[in-house]
């Protein structure tokens, strides 16, 4: 099971969620699938969908999904321990841990090899990390919607990409919609 499948498999479990999705294909892929003003699709700045999901969970009482990849987390390895030394119940951090750099033509990550995520998150302080399949992934995510506890899920799946189209709204638009979004739940 590749990325988009993944997230095809989430959408009934994720779509009345406020998410914040990585840059690249898997904006686009959650765009293409499933396109919502409760959707903020990173245009920009890898790396920074957890970081930013985790201040979005700090700032307000709404549950935020962070959507990441291994790619991503790997260049900014200062988020996990931020993470873990501000805890924010209404958090949850998915890694889809494709072992590539999905956006950028597959190229192989260390996560791919033999640096488990999953233990790093360990190491650096956060305190529920499930690592699980592609197929058990719509089922830890549901599980973790329903618990009031921040949880990083290390979601293991196969490396590929699908064509999809690129995001047609400019960031002002998807910002100022999710922004929109975001008052309207925690009014």
């Amino acid at each position: 099971m590749i990325r988009s499948e993944v997230l095809k498999n989430l959408i009934p479990i994720i779509s009345d969620q406020l998410v914040v999705s990585n840059i690249g294909l898997p904006s686009q892929e959650l765009h293409m699938l499933d396109d919502q003003p409760s959707n903020f699709y990173m245009l920009g700045t890898m790396g920074l969908a957890s970081s930013i999901g985790l201040g979005l969970a700090l700032a307000q009482s709404a549950k935020v999904i962070a959507i990441d990849g291994d790619g991503s987390v790997l260049t900014n390895f200062g988020t996990l321990p931020t993470i873990a030394n501000n805890i924010a119940d209404n958090f949850i951090l998915l890694i889809i841990d494709n072992g590539s750099y999905g956006s950028t033509g597959d190229q192989p990550t260390y996560a791919g090899r033999k640096t488990s995520l999953a233990k790093v998150a360990e190491a650096c302080g956060c305190e529920n990390v499930i690592e699980c399949s592609a197929e058990a992934t719509p089922a830890t995510v549901k599980a973790a919607i329903e618990g009031n506890q921040m949880t990083i899920i290390v979601s293991k799946c196969e490396s590929g990409n699908i064509k999809v189209p690129v995001i047609d709204m400019d960031a002002p638009v998807i910002r100022d919609r999710f922004m929109r979004e975001v008052a309207r739940r925690n009014a």
